[in-house]
């Protein structure tokens, strides 16, 4: 049998439906290219916003860590480590009164010339800041914390003890004359921290470490007031209250002694 040709219509009919899926590939493609080039526009805007933020924590976190590790920092427990890693033991010599500070340089030179650098590592005289009050004017003064005592801070061998015992102005170690006993941790802790007072105060408001307020008056004391409605007038000293600075005196007014509360500065010895 012969094969009959097809009619044209029907070829038109056939090669229809490869038209009807060439053209959604088109579309589809052009598809494509939209939705690319619509998801890279906010892919490059959240890459910028995750940017912004990354460099505005970073100096905010850091000071935050730092305040914390300052304000975590013990200094009683730091000043106490550091005084176990120092080298040698704190021993205490006798010097006479008012010549700590000169029998101290005196060993420091001693030290040098004699090359006891080794064995001599410090000489210290504790020291404390003390109030004192005089003609009305308050005033911050260091003293001498132990008159005639001096610390050094030595390895303790024939020649080091030499060195120390016949420096000008010493009179001997405290304890054995020979083999003294060197000072515990505590106890060079109590004499050298006096410093540490204002870093304690918040913890301990009351303890033994505050400044000592000496004061230049006495109970029954004359003195003169300077200031105030009772200016000039002769009073005398009946009470002291010497942490807040306040006097109660005793003021002749028509001929009666009536009670009156003046500060320090209000009054002058006569």
């Amino acid at each position: 049998m012969s094969q009959e040709p097809l009619d044209p219509t029907e070829q038109d009919e056939t090669q229809a439906p490869e038209a009807v899926v060439d053209a959604p590939v088109e579309a589809d493609g052009t598809d494509e290219v939209l939705v690319d080039e619509e998801s890279t526009e906010p892919e490059g805007a959240e890459v910028d916003e995750l940017q912004i933020p990354v460099t505005d924590d970073e100096p905010d976190v850091a000071p935050v860590l730092d305040e914390d590790d300052e304000e975590e920092e013990d200094p009683v427990a730091a000043f106490k480590a550091e005084l176990r890693r120092q080298p040698g033991d704190w021993y205490v010599i006798n010097s006479y009164a008012g010549y700590e500070n000169r029998v101290k340089a005196n060993l420091e030179n001693r030290t040098q010339s004699l090359n006891m650098e080794d064995y001599i590592h410090q000489v210290e005289v504790p020291m404390e800041e003390v109030t004192e009050i005089k003609n009305a004017q308050r005033k911050v003064v260091r003293r001498v914390r132990i008159p005639g005592y001096v610390l050094v801070r030595m390895d303790l061998t024939d020649e080091s003890w030499g060195a120390v015992r016949h420096t000008p102005g010493v009179t001997g170690f405290v304890g054995n004359s020979h083999q003294p006993p060197p000072l515990t941790l505590d106890e060079v802790f109590s004499m050298l921290a006096p410093t540490l007072a204002p870093a304690t105060e918040k913890s301990a408001p009351t303890g033994s470490s505050a400044p000592q307020i000496t004061v230049d008056f006495t109970v029954g004391e004359s003195v003169t007031v300077t200031d105030g409605p009772f200016d000039t007038l002769p009073a005398t000293i009946s009470e002291i209250n010497a942490e807040q600075q306040k006097l109660k005196v005793l003021v002749s007014i028509f001929g009666r002694e009536t009670p009156v509360e003046l500060s320090f500065n209000q009054v002058a010895k006569i």
